[in-house]
């Protein structure tokens, strides 16, 4: 199912939803829709345009803005689905440090790897190997981020995102999923998931 991005009134993004929720917004008025998919809705009485991007009527306080979550989905789209390692097409999680010895699973130390350079490094540091990376990792930040990290991409949210975040974050906006994986990616990251081989 499609999805839609949100704004809050003061058009600062919220989220992402599904197209049906959005539709209900915008029937309830409390959206207006500012971006519209060419995709018409019928029901037995009326048409309407399905939406790409609404803006909620009210303005929405959010008491805390957290950390983006550690998913996999999030992790793949903060290294734009390549390997940190080679630059392959990434397919599994690594922990820089391994966490056998002593590395954290947090973002600092999560990154994605395709599964040779994974299985190479196993449980050794990167010195180990005389591997280097081009940058170390980092949690991502910013609002746009909010809606990065769910994997969700549209072209036609870029600009409603671009005071949020960096060119190089919004690159991951018009980017296809080739490199993502195929499997559910939404669940946060578990330290012993089976994808990472080097935990």
């Amino acid at each position: 199912m499609a999805h839609v991005l949100v704004l809050n009134a003061s058009y600062e993004p919220l989220g992402v939803v599904s197209l049906r929720r959005a539709l209900v917004l915008v029937l309830d008025k409390k959206a207006v829709s500012l971006e519209d998919t060419g995709v018409l809705m019928h029901s037995a009485t009326s048409a309407i345009s399905a939406p790409s991007v609404v803006r909620l009527t009210r303005f929405v306080r959010i008491p805390y803005k957290g950390p983006v979550p550690l998913t996999r989905r999030a992790l793949f789209a903060r290294d734009g689905g390549r390997c940190v390692y080679c630059g392959g097409v990434a397919t599994s999680v690594d922990h820089v440090i391994p966490r056998s010895r002593g590395g954290q699973h947090a973002w600092d130390n999560v990154v994605a790897a395709c599964r040779r350079c994974n299985h190479v490094k196993a449980d050794r540091h990167l010195a180990d190997l005389g591997w280097r990376m081009k940058r170390p990792p980092a949690p991502p930040t910013g609002l746009a981020w909010r809606i990065i990290g769910t994997g969700h991409r549209d072209p036609r949210w870029r600009p409603y995102l671009e005071p949020y975040g960096t060119a190089e974050e919004l690159a991951h906006m018009g980017a296809g999923r080739s490199g993502l994986p195929s499997q559910p990616a939404d669940a946060p990251l578990s330290p012993g998931a089976p994808a990472d081989r080097c935990a």
